[in-house]
């Protein structure tokens, strides 16, 4: 098979766990003899995860030209499938592949404010939602994800977890006399309000953060001002930075997909104090300290300097994240319990990944095994979606 995927995250490195997640199911498809391409966001500064040698990263600039190049790229490369990951807000990158390759479009489900339907979306788009439904293939990492899409678009969810992890066996990092207590990309939908308050009342520990794509100056100067905290760099192996770690800091504030560094965390024997927002439940898979939150419901009309919309912060009580901490880093029976209890239930969960279950799912989708939506009837729409479907036509014919 010849696979493209488009988003506008950056790729060349990857920066977050869609990307790394999808990079990855790509290096699984290239081992096994397909040939991947992407377009993508502009080069930025991080740590790199290389990809198989045949995968063709095209990062372009500007998000017009990067329309073309998608456009160029599926005339050229004739992909069988054009694999549209949700880092795209504008929703553009998915009406060029469906324009451009009706038929073979699969959405690549992975972070719910980038989604055009949801609660949880930023840019809501009744158009660019029928486009998700009517794509051939809808896939989401986790079982809570599906649910959610599932609820908004009333149609079935592939859950293919990606094979991120590595075959193991994993070192114990577990310590629970020394090591930092970190945080990846520190920012305000991912919970900086907590992690400051924490290592604030807590100045006999130390505390180390990675700061990621929402991590703006402001919340470098904030976390500056802490005595105990070092900045750690990105990591071109996920081993150089958990090595260092003795528990994982997760107080995410907006709807998680999933939380693979959680997943990650306790397979190598670290705690995870986490949130208990969204895909956060599933990833820590039963284990303790999953604290409740008042999650982000509003946004102001603004945008801070990554473009992202800013964020009205609820406040949260930093107690139970202090008590929380405390008790791990000064009880060594809690610790134990937890490092346990995390290793066994993340070992569980990634012995039971299938690494060839994305090629299955093009290959049965490609072979008509996978059920498809049907297609949208003009006579079962309302009159708005009629009147709406009217006006379009009307402009494209307009336009020649």
């Amino acid at each position: 098979m010849r696979i493209l995927l488009t988003a506008n995250a950056s790729y060349a490195p990857p920066r977050g766990g869609a990307t790394r997640s999808n990079l990855l199911w790509l290096d699984e498809l290239a081992r096994r003899g397909h040939e991947c391409r992407v377009i993508c966001g502009a080069t930025g500064e991080g740590a790199e995860l290389r990809p198989h040698p045949t995968i063709a990263i095209l990062p372009v600039d500007e998000p017009a030209l990067r329309l073309q190049a998608l456009r160029a790229e599926i005339r050229d490369f004739q992909p069988d499938w054009v694999l549209v990951s949700s880092e795209d807000l504008s929703h553009a990158l998915l009406r060029q592949a469906h324009q451009s390759a009706p038929g073979r479009v699969v959405y690549l489900a992975h972070t719910p404010q980038f989604f055009p339907f949801g609660a949880a979306s930023w840019n809501p788009d009744r158009q660019a939602a029928a486009l998700v439904t009517q794509s051939a293939g809808l896939v989401t990492i986790g079982q809570h994800m599906a649910a959610y899409v599932e609820r908004a678009l009333s149609r079935p969810v592939a859950v293919i977890h990606p094979p991120i992890y590595g075959a193991g066996p994993f070192p114990d990092f577990a310590s629970f006399g020394e090591g930092l207590i970190t945080m990846l990309n520190p920012c305000a939908v991912k919970g900086i309000s907590i992690f400051l308050e924490v290592a604030a009342r807590l100045p006999e520990y130390r505390f180390g953060v990675v700061p990621g794509w929402g991590t703006t100056a402001d919340d470098r100067r904030a976390l500056q001002r802490l005595p105990n905290l070092e900045f750690l760099p990105n990591a071109r192996r996920i081993d150089d930075l958990l090595a260092r770690t003795r528990l994982l800091l997760m107080p995410s504030l907006w709807y998680e997909g999933f939380g693979l560094i959680a997943m990650e965390a306790m397979l190598r024997g670290l705690p995870v104090v986490a949130s208990d927002s969204g895909g956060l439940q599933e990833a820590k898979r039963g284990t303790g300290y999953l604290i409740p939150v008042e999650t982000i419901d509003r946004y102001e009309p603004q945008f801070d300097e990554h473009a992202m919309p800013k964020p009205v912060v609820p406040r949260n009580d930093p107690a139970p994240w202090v008590a929380a901490v405390r008790e791990l880093l000064t009880d060594a029976a809690a610790y134990a319990r937890e490092s346990a209890a995390s290793h066994e239930a993340s070992a569980r969960f990634v012995a039971g990944l299938d690494p060839g279950r994305m090629e299955r799912y093009l290959l049965e989708l490609a072979r008509g095994t996978v059920a498809r939506p049907e297609p949208v009837r003009v006579e079962s729409l309302s009159p708005e979606k009629r009147a709406l479907l009217l006006e379009r036509l009307h402009r494209r014919r307009a336009g020649g």
